[in-house]
């Protein structure tokens, strides 16, 4: 199965694990990428650059294949060392850079000149067309009905990959939405070269996180997700949990809320206990509508081998029409 994506990359399939804030770590990332897809593990789950050297290190020792890291700048008054971190992934040979948030701009020149490829996540076509400009490899783009944030556009995944395609030159990969081989021949057939995951990798056996939140993700529906920050202009799509209806109902109260009022909530060392120790309740977890897709918890080998021959036989059927 060969596309731009898998030529840019050098990996089998155009199957690309998201960048998820403490699940991408290198039980997953490796697992993926053995499995002939790119796994990524995320920057800012290691408390520190020197962290995220070793992270690097442990998924080497996993894996023969290629993996990314995925480094996400968001505007904050106490920011991360953003620059340490790519330092960090540079100087231990990763080739393949996923960022998301801020314009990556002025890491671009840094990282090209380490022969890294870069991917550029974003949420809309203009973004995208932004990023092409700058210089990044590929982009990867986020339809509404992702989990993280989908922006304030609200474009459903079905027209942005379509409209992205059309616009966008270098190497697209669709994000949001995606599970099975369906969604893979169809972001295909809508133009795009690869699709990124995160909520379906999440249901996976290697996934780190406990076996309660894997239940949860299997047992939601298509509506059990929750849109929270809605009127801080800043959406995001979460699992249907007593800490997401606790945060829309201060939302939705009369003249609203700061983000101050609803930190506590939504914390996110709150987020990585509940994923640790399974209390579903007890933080944000993140999802997307695509778990009203997911079945069953298999491996990273066996989603991606089915995800494979489902897209073929998709593809290769065509379009069916039934008479009356």
């Amino acid at each position: 199965m060969k596309t731009r994506i898998t030529k840019l990359l050098g990996i089998r399939y155009p199957i690309i694990q998201g960048g998820m804030q403490w699940v991408g770590r290198a039980e997953l990332a490796s697992a993926v990428s053995n499995a002939g897809g790119l796994g990524v593990l995320t920057s800012l789950t290691q408390p520190t650059p020197e962290a995220l050297a070793s992270e690097i290190r442990r998924c080497r020792e996993m894996t023969d294949k290629p993996f990314g890291v995925n480094l996400t700048i968001l505007p904050s008054a106490s920011p991360p060392p953003y620059e340490a971190y790519l330092d960090a992934a540079i100087d231990s040979g990763v080739k393949i850079l996923e960022t998301a948030g801020n314009n990556p701009k002025a890491f671009i020149e840094k990282a090209k000149a380490a022969g890294v490829k870069i991917i550029h996540k974003c949420t809309s076509v203009r973004h995208a067309l932004s990023a092409e400009r700058n210089g990044v490899d590929a982009i990867s783009i986020d339809g509404f009905e992702c989990a993280g944030h989908p922006g304030e556009d609200d474009v459903g995944g079905l027209v942005l990959f379509a409209t992205a395609a059309e616009q966008v030159k270098i190497p697209l990969i669709s994000s949001g939405g995606i599970a099975n081989g369906r969604g893979l021949a169809a972001a295909l057939m809508l133009g795009a070269e690869g699709v990124n995951m995160g909520t379906r990798f999440c249901a996976t056996q290697e996934a780190p996180i406990h076996p309660n939140i894997k239940d949860a993700l299997l047992a939601a529906g298509e509506r059990d997700t929750q849109l929270i920050f809605r009127t801080l202009r800043n959406t995001g799509r979460v699992l249907k949990n007593a800490i997401a209806d606790e945060v829309v109902g201060l939302e939705r109260r009369p003249g609203g809320c700061e983000f101050k009022d609803i930190q506590p909530l939504v914390a996110g060392a709150r987020g990585r206990a509940a994923l640790e120790s399974g209390n579903v309740d007890h933080g944000l977890v993140w999802a997307s509508q695509v778990v009203g897709l997911i079945h069953d918890i298999p491996t990273c080998a066996e989603l991606i081998e089915r995800m494979v021959s489902e897209c073929r036989a998709a593809l290769a059927s065509g379009c069916r029409v039934f008479d009356a």
